[in-house]
């Protein structure tokens, strides 16, 4: 389960973004996968840091995820230097790459203030182990449940194929 271990740069990084977006009632980072994907979190960050950039409401409110996340790559890189390192289609899934989402959080936290608690990096270490689950882990659970999916519609072909009203309009094999 080595997956589930965080290393001390990551519980700082996540202090440090759930310390920042504490007051942003729609955000809650626990990981750095499937918090950032509707591009919220990405955007509260820069937000409480820098609000004088943009409208918190309007972004929120804001339809897709993609655009959210299309917001606050193009404020990063207008305001902040940050290069759009990521596509905002790429986050926008159901389990967006940690290193990627790491990278481009760390690259926030090297022009951002970095003040972080000890009483935040101890919330972190509290989180539920549950949550944090792999790209990998995903990925398996992706593909059992696929496999499934086709184990099924396969069945309903077999028994369709099979049932009654198929077999009598076969016809007679004549040689």
């Amino acid at each position: 389960m080595a997956g589930l271990q965080q290393t001390n740069s990551e519980k700082i990084l996540l202090s440090w973004v759930r310390q920042s977006t504490r007051n942003y009632p729609q955000v809650n980072v626990i990981n750095f996968t499937t918090s950032w994907s509707d591009g919220l979190a990405f955007n509260a960050l820069l937000h409480s840091h820098r609000p004088d950039l943009f409208d918190w409401n309007a972004v929120a409110s804001q339809q897709s995820p993609v655009q959210r996340l299309d917001h606050a790559f193009n404020i990063a890189r207008q305001h902040l230097g940050i290069e759009k390192l990521l596509d905002p289609e790429d986050v926008a899934t159901a389990c967006p790459d940690k290193k990627s989402i790491l990278m481009y959080v760390t690259s926030l936290f090297q022009v951002l203030p970095q003040q972080v608690t000890i009483e935040a990096i101890r919330e972190v270490e509290m989180l539920p182990r549950h949550t944090r689950i792999t790209r990998e882990e995903h990925i398996q659970v992706h593909h059992q449940q696929h496999f499934s999916h086709e184990v099924s519609c396969f069945t309903f072909v077999l028994s369709f194929c099979c049932s009654k009203e198929v077999v009598s309009l076969t016809y007679p094999v004549s040689l």
